[in-house]
């Protein structure tokens, strides 16, 4: 006996051993449907949860397209738009979680890991090196659309089958923070008079 009283833990005492090298069995296979009492027929949240993870696997690459801009930014404007990109990057995390726990909801499966959303989304992969903010930008701006044409097509459809919470997550959520953050980013692409040489304006003359 050990001074405390017990035994020594160890092999033969009884006690159970993790097993690390274990593998846990299926239990949905993705692009199943399981059926749950939401009130939709499992072919409407068949096709929902399609269309939501397409938005879903977009959204986590413009979310991670944001990041990448952040950490490289540079130039005048390194400040304002360091700041941006970054709060914009936590505004699309925020979807992507709503984005997932819809699909969910619905009886699906939601995709999850990095080599899934490089095999889905409809994004051009970025390079490696570092752009200038007039490029990084651009390149946001065709991402969103690319976004928002998929979320308007998949909430009519949703409208169309009755699924209203998908149609008022991607009216509500996903295309206004969208349209939102294309404002802010196209603003930054617009040529102001203050940075452009004033030319002199020529004196009037009288007759």
């Amino acid at each position: 006996m050990s001074p405390a009283g017990r035994k020594p833990t160890g092999q033969g005492n009884g006690r159970s051993q993790a097993d690390f090298g274990r593998r846990g069995k299926q239990t949905q296979a993705f692009g199943t449907i399981a059926r749950l009492p939401n009130g939709l027929d499992g072919e409407t949240s068949r096709v929902s949860a399609e269309g939501l993870n397409q938005i879903l696997a977009d959204t986590m690459a413009l979310r991670d397209l944001y990041k990448k801009h952040h950490w490289q930014v540079a130039g005048p404007t390194f400040y304002q738009l360091h700041l941006l990109f970054d709060k914009h990057y936590q505004e699309q995390a925020e979807l992507v979680d709503q984005l997932a726990e819809r699909i969910q909801m619905l009886g699906g499966i939601s995709i999850a890991m990095a080599h899934d959303v490089a095999e889905m989304t409809q994004i051009p992969r970025p390079p490696r090196d570092r752009e200038d903010p007039p490029s990084q930008i651009t390149r946001l701006l065709e991402a969103h659309e690319i976004i928002l044409k998929n979320c308007h097509d998949h909430a009519r459809r949703a409208a169309e089958n009755g699924d209203d919470g998908t149609n008022d997550l991607l009216v509500s959520d996903v295309i206004r923070t969208n349209e939102e953050q294309v404002w802010f980013l196209a603003e930054h692409l617009v040529e102001s008079p203050l940075t452009e040489e004033q030319q002199p304006q020529e004196e009037l003359t009288t007759v």
